[in-house]
């Protein structure tokens, strides 16, 4: 995990990360909200770099090579970077200058680099995505991409870290969609402008 040389983040901004295991509908989530709050300069869905082809998962990212992705650091591209399941991630130093306007700013994050990100952004604010274990599972197994025990080994995981997570919001999308949609889009609307937020 590389940290940029000036560590903590001033800006009056404020960040949403949100969180979750894999198959618990994160990139859908957002998608809905970049669908509702489509047109609003004030609120930006950050794109991430991540070193996987781009059109692999259900994020729209930023597609790097292990050799872009360092070249991509050297030039000082990135605000943040951290690595998780074998893959690096990197947020642009273009949120920077949208939380120096005092702006809404929203990406996917890792709640492994939870901690690292409250120390670059300091306004950050965690919004978890829980799915119950057995609907996460049959998610999980209905996208094909890895073995039973594979699964069994993300589930674990993803227990591990919902244990030690302590998030400023919790939203459950055990159920329909656009009802964890609409959840996050009503916490997003009241972020903007508002001070720190919890429920």
């Amino acid at each position: 995990m590389q940290l940029p040389a000036n560590l903590k983040s001033t800006n009056p901004g404020r960040l949403i990360v949100v969180l979750g295991p894999s198959g618990s509908g994160k990139d859908t989530l957002m998608s809905y909200a970049r669908d509702q709050l489509a047109g609003r300069a004030d609120v930006l869905f950050v794109r991430r770099a991540i070193t996987r082809p781009a059109d692999a998962g259900n994020e729209d990212h930023v597609a790097m090579t292990e050799a872009e992705f360092d070249a991509a650091i050297d030039e000082g591209q990135f605000a943040l970077t951290w690595t998780a399941n074998g893959l690096r991630y990197g947020l642009p130093r273009t949120i920077e200058a949208h939380l120096a306007e005092g702006r809404l700013a929203v990406v996917n994050g890792s709640r492994g680099a939870w901690n690292v990100i409250q120390q670059v952004f300091p306004s950050a604010v965690a919004v978890e995505i829980r799915v119950d274990p057995a609907t996460l599972a049959q998610r999980l197994q209905a996208r094909g991409r890895e073995s039973a025990s594979e699964i069994e080994a993300r589930l674990e995981r993803a227990a591990a870290l919902d244990a030690r997570l302590e998030a400023d919001v919790v939203i459950d999308n055990s159920g329909e969609m656009h009802t964890a949609g609409s959840a996050l889009v009503a916490y997003m609307t009241r972020a903007m402008g508002a001070g720190r937020l919890s429920e």
